[in-house]
């Protein structure tokens, strides 16, 4: 599913295209997405895109008297055509802005598309979101104390996205072995110097990840309709049975929580 460096490649791909734009009309074909799309999205035509925002995997239109909310859930992907553009089978909403047409399209249906005129910071779906691990407010010190009292690994840690936000599974288990710490790991052992180590590599992957443009496994693309490349130059995400890049070991793959975690036993202790 997208997650946080997908959401962000898509972000940076629409803001120069959609910031300063005037909203001409609004097509919904199902509004039976993830959540029912609001009859208040119908009546955006008149409204200016102002910015574009990221709160860990949800993008924040900002119409100035209100934030277009739009989560891409497990297949999604937006793009940006012409006008006329014939939808397919899986497009399910458009917003019109002039010459362009930033259309949503999501096979499964596990996206979104919200409103609300109300403080951001109070929705419920943004409220209790973790830290966003691009920020400076994932120091050290901050990563240990979220560890603080967690039982669990150290990987599903990661991605629990009340603590941080984002870290979806490719991105845990590239993350942990940059900083050599072993997944099944419990997350309240691991020492203030190791958690300086993890929040470095977190940062590092997640940026690798956005100049890849992001991992495509199954479904997305960029807003340019381009597939982002990560997944082809990972340490260990998908490389079980491989040589570790650094020591030769074959990489292990482990299921925890019902995911995959992969890792190189030598590597990472």
């Amino acid at each position: 599913m997208p997650e946080l460096p997908e959401v962000e490649v898509t972000r940076r791909g629409l803001a120069p295209q959609l910031a300063g734009r005037t909203i001409s009309g609004v097509a919904v074909r199902e509004p039976r997405l993830r959540w029912p799309v609001p009859r208040e999205v119908l009546a955006l035509a008149g409204r200016t895109v102002k910015a574009i925002h990221r709160r860990g995997k949800y993008l924040l239109l900002d119409c100035g008297d209100g934030h277009l909310i739009v989560h891409l859930g497990m297949s999604g992907s937006l793009r940006l055509l012409p006008p006329g553009t014939p939808a397919q089978k899986h497009d399910h909403f458009d917003l019109v802005l002039g010459d362009r047409v930033l259309r949503l399209r999501d096979p499964r249906r596990f996206g979104a598309v919200l409103w609300t005129s109300k403080d951001l910071g109070a929705h419920p779906l943004l409220a209790g979101l973790g830290v966003e691990p691009l920020s400076p407010a994932l120091a050290p010190a901050r990563l240990h104390a979220l560890a603080r009292g967690c039982r669990m690994p150290v990987k599903q840690f990661l991605m629990d996205a009340r603590r941080i936000v984002g870290v979806g599974n490719i991105y845990a288990s590239e993350s942990l072995f940059r900083a050599g710490i072993n997944p099944r790991k419990r997350a309240d052992r691991v020492a203030l110097k190791d958690c300086a180590r993890l929040a470095k590599a977190i940062k590092q992957t997640l940026r690798a990840a956005i100049r890849a443009g992001g991992s495509s496994l199954r479904d997305y693309v960029g807003a340019d309709g381009v597939l982002g490349d990560f997944q082809t130059r990972t340490w260990v995400y998908a490389r079980e049975g491989e040589p570790c890049r650094r020591c030769r070991t074959p990489i292990r793959r482990i299921v925890q929580a019902g995911r995959s975690s992969f890792f190189c036993p030598t590597c990472q202790r």
